[in-house]
């Protein structure tokens, strides 16, 4: 007979992987079937159109009127000069929303990104290709970068910009890979629990985690829609899992803790699967424990003290109490 619960299964599980400096991948696992794609799903979408990023939405380039035309001495037309202009991704400094700058250069010289680096404006791209001028050439041109998020057509900015810029399509997003997939992961003998592998990878103007952060910063914020009119609590702060010190430690499995296998047993006999259990129990409740000796004992204080913990040490009773109800819904 499947087995009766009253709340969903809680996930526990979070992996973080650094795959290079723009590139992590995040697993967190394990969900009951259906769960892992209901939130995989709104967050790809969530990184990819609400995260901030910066982009060039403008143009002025001194001797054109329009992106077909042609600058003396420079080898690329002005469309390929945009399209190049385009790959080139800025951070704005000190936290501004929005720049205007000018840059002037002479040939002979092939432009990249980080001859575009002023003291307001960062290039996390610098080895990508602008121009190629000749040894007569000069060229001028000022640019207008923003603040913004997803993707805004040029059509929309072209009322709101001065006499004589290009407006250009703005794409604002700084996340250039937002894909998960949904594994089947084993729980007590039931394969019908998943895991979700993100894999996420920006352009260097944030990095993926906080990318990833943002997004789910993001969701909670929506959903708040429906605390006040409902009265319920359905979401709390980002930072909400920060409130208990080490929580992500303490929803770990006493697997994390490397104990010797006599003292792994006897835990998993009594019951006792998560870290937290340990923390919330007191020294005699350990020593209690059924054929858990003096020298299993104090490798497992020992261990804890390791990860910052000690049994009736470093939770206050509403830490412990918050505490408690978590582990009860990962094991209901």
């Amino acid at each position: 007979m499947k087995k009766i619960k009253t709340s969903p299964f809680m996930p526990s599980e979070v992996e973080i992987a650094k795959v290079s400096d723009n590139e992590i991948k995040i697993e967190a696992y394990p969900f009951e079937s259906g769960y892992a794609i209901s939130l995989a799903h709104p967050l790809r979408r969530l990184l990819l159109s609400s995260t901030i990023g910066y982009a060039p939405i403008a143009v002025k380039i001194e001797g054109a009127s329009h992106e077909f035309d042609s600058i003396r001495g420079m080898l690329e037309d002005v469309a390929v000069f945009i399209i190049n202009l385009k790959n080139i991704r800025f951070k704005l400094k000190n936290d501004a929303e929005k720049v205007e700058v000018n840059y002037e250069f002479t040939g002979p010289k092939e432009i990249y990104g980080k001859d575009m680096e002023t003291e307001e404006v960062e290039v996390v791209t610098p080895e990508n290709f602008l121009a190629t001028l000749n040894e007569d050439a000069e060229v001028k041109f000022s640019l207008i970068i923003h603040k913004g998020i997803g993707y805004v057509p040029s059509e929309e900015i072209r009322e709101e910009l001065p006499e004589g810029y290009i407006p250009l399509d703005a794409f604002f997003t700084p996340v250039r890979k937002a894909v998960y997939e949904i594994e089947n992961i084993l729980v007590e003998d039931n394969p019908n629990f998943e895991k979700i592998v993100f894999n996420i990878q920006t352009d260097g103007q944030i990095d993926p985690l906080s990318a990833f952060k943002d997004a789910l910063g993001v969701m909670y914020k929506q959903m708040s829609v429906f605390n006040n009119e409902l009265n319920i609590d359905i979401v709390q702060s980002a930072e909400t899992q920060e409130e208990i010190p080490g929580l992500k430690k303490l929803l770990q499995k006493i697997e994390a803790l490397n104990l010797s296998a006599r003292s792994h047993n006897c835990l998993e006999r009594a019951g006792i699967k998560y870290i937290g259990e340990l923390v919330l129990m007191t020294e005699n409740e350990l020593k209690n424990v059924k054929n858990l000796g003096k020298k299993s004992l104090e490798e497992i204080k020992e261990k804890l003290e390791e990860l910052g913990f000690s049994p009736e040490k470093g939770l206050s009773s509403e830490e412990a109490e918050a505490l408690k109800k978590r582990i009860e819904k990962i094991k209901s």
